[in-house]
């Protein structure tokens, strides 16, 4: 017989209210002032954005536009990335990642991830490079870092390019290296859902290469160059609007109180989970871990979910299904049962509400709910 969930704690996976009422005074302040003054577009809250994410991350350039899909489109073209290249990558990702360069002509070409912390098994890169192979594209998976050193020593040694998903990585380092610095280029996510979350959707292109930059401003406006109505190549509509940036302007300023709060509450469920039923999540050495998920592992996933949702506490699984078994992109020719350990995470991950509002009742009824399965 299942259990109420009128006598336990609602525990919601994400708590946009609370975030909103977080910054309030300032946020509605600064968007009553766009709507009086009338600068919607690529104005100066564009501009103290790019800024000041540059300089967190470490980078010369930061060009924002309206999504972190659009950020990795626009950063692969602007790279020199088209038609008959090929990158490598995982199918253990959001599909955006590889949506993107397929759109652009390229393939994308799977190896499989490591069991520990769901990164590209470093491994397995060389093993699928070919002539056509242009880039390996790294996915920085639920907050924390891939082994950077090591793709960047195989990419010098096969003379190919780095681009990074970041999408999930702000504020995430390696080494004391932030997540978009020393590869060509870089796309980070904004989607209300993200550490750092827009009012909706929202992106940004990060990268030391001024010529990328260049390209990456002229093809988020329709591939407009250094003159009004005079086009280079074939571009796209993709400017964050100002009321996103002056969202994600205020919120900035809260993100390390709120990265720190997340560390907190997952280091509490580290020390909860160490001898539970199901495995918690692995820092790689060198890494800090932003948690923008917290994501367990048990052969008994669903049952887990049922039992947390009896409780009244959400979770989501990311990701339900690798992203070779999807019938449009079966034309890149992975079967399944090639990426053994992409397609068993599949079936055990389950993330846990790791946000920075939660109360510590909520974190202790997760705790509680989570040992008691």
């Amino acid at each position: 017989m299942a259990i109420s969930t009128q006598a336990h704690l609602r525990v919601p996976f994400l708590d946009l209210v609370a975030q909103y009422n977080d910054v309030k005074p300032e946020l509605d302040a600064i968007i009553a002032e766009i709507f009086a003054t009338g600068a919607y577009v690529l104005g100066k809250h564009n501009s103290w954005l790019e800024e000041n994410v540059a300089a967190l991350h470490g980078v010369d350039h930061a060009i924002a536009v309206n999504s972190g899909t659009d950020a990795l489109r626009i950063a692969m073209q602007a790279c020199g990335l088209g038609c008959g290249d090929e990158v490598i990558t995982t199918a253990f990702t959001f599909v955006a990642t590889i949506e993107t360069a397929i759109q652009l002509g390229v393939k994308p070409v799977f190896v499989d991830i490591e069991p520990v912390a769901f990164q590209i098994d470093v491994s397995k890169i060389e093993a699928a490079i070919t002539p056509n192979t242009k880039a390996i594209l790294p996915i920085h998976l639920f907050g924390q870092m891939c082994e950077m050193e090591k793709i960047h020593a195989i990419a010098k040694k096969h003379n190919l390019m780095v681009l990074e998903d970041s999408a999930q990585a702000i504020l995430s380092q390696r080494e004391g290296v932030y997540a978009g610095n020393g590869s060509i280029a870089s796309g980070i996510s904004f989607y209300v859902t993200k550490n750092l979350g827009a009012a909706g959707d929202g992106g940004m292109i990060l990268t030391n290469d001024p010529e990328v930059a260049r390209r990456s401003k002229s093809l988020r406006v329709h591939g407009m160059g250094r003159e009004r109505y005079y086009y280079d190549e074939i571009g796209y509509t993709s400017r964050l609007s100002e009321i996103q940036a002056a969202v994600l302007r205020v919120k900035l300023g809260k993100l390390q109180q709120w990265t720190e709060r997340r560390q907190q509450i997952a280091d509490r469920y580290n020390e909860a989970f160490a001898k539970s039923h199901v495995t918690p999540p692995v820092t790689l050495p060198g890494n800090n871990h932003t948690w923008h998920q917290y994501t367990v592992r048990t052969d008994r996933r669903d049952h887990l979910q049922a039992h947390l949702q009896e409780r009244n506490i959400d979770s989501m699984i990311y990701y339900p299904v690798p992203l070779h078994y999807h019938e449009p992109y079966r034309f890149l020719g992975c079967e399944p049962g090639q990426l053994p350990e992409t397609e068993r995470a599949c079936l055990e991950v389950l993330s846990l509400p790791v946000h920075q509002h939660m109360t510590d009742a909520q974190v202790d009824a997760v705790i509680a709910a989570v040992k008691a399965f």
